[in-house]
């Protein structure tokens, strides 16, 4: 069953890495290939979940890339598969242009999760955590020919790079407090390394998750394409910080410090970006904010230890936002626009995109019985038992769950206006077709009915499974007192009192995240980016001088060494030829056919390489990352074979 593990990681890299190479030879292949090893790798991953297979590979001196499905990556893989499937299901019909790219690009991204949730040590989630990150730079700025596009990958890709960080800061603090790099086993750091390693794998959370203060990459990571946002800012990347802490729960709790910060920094963020996502007038905008915010619980369950509750809100809200997002790219598709004005009516135009949109809204707000009503619960529950204050700050977040879902329900089932104002952005085609309308259907039921992981029986077997039997369960009232909260937050959304309010300051102050992109900008990208200006003026000015000095010295020894060759060395052979004249014919003969021919076989050789590798300059970051990933997942590759 090993064998399956390494086939969930390393047939969507090889397939994903081939298609990349391929590139538009392969456009028309690319989704059902895409499709078909998205289908497999959903299999073997419930077969490996079933079985629980873990399995250990030399990789560095000292160090093991270790896999392991433990009961809470059998839980979460099966999930992140299925969604992995569906997505690109509806890219199939969605992307056009440059689909082998797209869908490559999409798979090693698949690969770089399995890993991530299946890592049983430091230098495999290390790997797979920075190809994950460099395949959704790539992801995000996918549509490369918009300037704007790329640069809001590259400002998602630094701040999430500068909180990874503090993954190589846990593995030093492991290493320096014997504790070794396995990560079950960080929590045994000795003395101050504890601390350490504990700051570490909170900020690298923090960030991936989007949390507080890292939030802002989140908005600027909506310019990618809507799948990828279904994919990497629902259901994969940003969930995999929550799924972090989740595992690294008991390295949290041995602190006596890093619960309490996570626990507050996810009950903050719930509060905070549900506040930012009720001000917001773009739908992308309004499903990132609550991605962060959604994510909230996740972290707030990892800090008060509620483990089981966290994973069934991880595993619903992906269901959830999937849905979420891929409806929004349907109508961006089909109208061009995602500014909530412009979509007033959109669900009347497309009944079941609106009813499927109606479903994942209801189950964002937490309303009865859908699925994130009970897993909210479950996390609010382990809130209260730790902390009233920290209860109170939950259950605010989830009111404002319910106010900006509420908020999207009300505008899309309006009556069709005259003048919608359409294609603010792009073209649309005015059709929403089968294979974007499938998926819904699926992530629809899913967030319906995935509440009962959080709800007796089938909640109280996934408690025992990861160890919880004693953990804190929602009291009858509690989850009374949320459906209400839930129920009023819709209900007064729908008022046309509030929703003419003017906020002034603060209603700017939210909707432009708090001012958190400005912040990030000032603190890290524009940082970074002087930085590498400053390196690059000195390239051109120091070292490329000395480069091309040195090539001028090369060209003036080779002068000499010619007019050396012309003046001594030709007069010597002229003066030996002189002795017989036919010898020197067949010793040119000779000359000719032999030595002179593999010179100029060489060189032809030499410069036909020199041509193969410049076609690897293209001069763009994202392609030399994906080249990177290539060499990585064939040195993974040729690792396996010879173990």
């Amino acid at each position: 069953m090993t064998g399956l593990l390494w086939t969930a990681a390393a047939l969507p890299a090889a397939v994903g890495a081939l298609l990349c190479v391929l590139g538009r030879r392969a456009d028309r292949v690319a989704p059902g290939v895409g499709v078909g090893t998205a289908a497999v790798v959903l299999a073997v991953s419930v077969l490996v979940a079933l079985d629980r297979p873990v399995t250990e590979v030399p990789f560095l001196p000292g160090a093991v890339f270790g896999l392991a499905v433990d009961p809470l990556a059998a839980v979460v893989l099966p999930a992140v598969a299925a969604v992995t499937l569906l997505v690109l299901v509806f890219s199939a019909g969605d992307v056009s242009g440059a689909r082998a790219r797209f869908t490559g690009l999409m798979l090693l991204f698949a690969a770089a999760v399995v890993v991530t949730v299946t890592a049983s040590t430091l230098p495999a989630l290390l790997f797979a955590w920075e190809v994950m990150g460099a395949t959704s730079y790539a992801l995000i700025g996918f549509r490369w020919q918009q300037e704007h596009r790329v640069g809001a990958g590259l400002n998602a890709f630094l701040t999430t790079r500068t909180a990874d960080l503090g993954l190589y800061l846990a593995a030093g603090a492991a290493l320096a407090g014997g504790a070794g790099l396995a990560l079950d086993e960080l929590a045994a750091a000795g003395g101050p390394w504890l601390h350490v390693a504990a700051a570490g794998v909170l900020v690298a959370a923090l960030g991936k998750a989007a949390q507080l203060p890292f939030t802002a990459w989140l908005s600027a990571a909506m310019q990618g394409p809507s799948p990828v946002s279904a994919l990497l800012h629902s259901a994969a990347m940003v969930a995999m910080g929550g799924y972090l802490l989740l595992r690294m729960a008991p390295l949290l709790a041995a602190t006596g410090w890093a619960a309490t910060t996570a626990a507050w920094v996810g009950a903050l963020t719930a509060l905070l970006l549900g506040a930012v996502a009720v001000a917001q007038r773009d739908l992308k905008q309004l499903l990132a904010a609550s991605t962060a915010a959604q994510l909230g619980f996740v972290v707030l369950g990892a800090g008060v230890g509620s483990v089981a509750g966290g994973t069934a809100h991880l595993v619903a809200h992906a269901s959830t936002k999937a849905l979420l997002f891929l409806v929004a790219g349907a109508w961006l598709s089909a109208l061009g626009t995602k500014q909530l004005a412009a979509l007033r009516g959109a669900a009347r135009r497309w009944p079941l995109v609106g009813v499927c949109a109606a479903v994942g809204a209801l189950a964002l707000a937490g309303v009865v019985p859908l699925s994130l009503w009970a897993t909210k619960d479950a996390v609010l529950a382990g809130a209260r038992h730790e902390s009233l204050a920290l209860y109170v700050v939950g259950l605010a977040g989830a009111a404002l769950s319910a106010a900006y879902a509420g908020k999207v329900l009300w505008l899309v089932w309006q009556q069709l206006p005259a003048d919608p104002g359409y294609d603010t952005e792009e073209q649309g085609t005015r059709r929403v077709g089968v294979l974007e309308q499938a998926p819904l259907v699926v992530l629809a039921a899913g967030a319906a009915v995935l509440g009962l992981l959080a709800l007796p029986p089938v909640g109280d077997a996934l408690r025992r499974l990861l160890g919880e039997s004693g953990a804190a369960s929602p009291a009858v009232w509690e989850m009374a007192l949320s459906a209400a909260l839930a129920v009023a937050g819709v209900a007064l959304l729908a008022s046309g009192r509030v929703r003419g309010l003017s906020w002034g300051p603060l209603g700017r102050w939210l909707s432009g995240w708090l001012g958190l992109p400005r912040l990030t900008t000032v603190l890290v990208v524009r940082p970074v980016l002087g930085l590498a200006e400053g390196l690059a003026r000195f390239d051109d000015a120091v070292l490329a001088r000395v480069v091309r000095g040195a090539g001028r010295g090369a060209l003036r020894t080779a002068g000499t060494a010619a007019r050396f060759d012309d003046s001594v060395l030709d007069r010597v052979v002229r003066g030996s030829a002189s002795t017989g004249v036919r010898l020197a014919n067949a010793a040119g003969r000779a000359d000719e056919a032999g030595p002179d021919a593999a010179v100029r076989s060489l060189a032809a050789g030499t410069r036909r390489l020199g041509a193969l590798a410049r076609r690897t300059q293209t001069g763009w970051v994202h392609q030399y990352y994906v080249q990177a990933a290539v060499v990585l997942a064939a040195a993974l590759a040729l690792l396996l074979a010879v173990r």
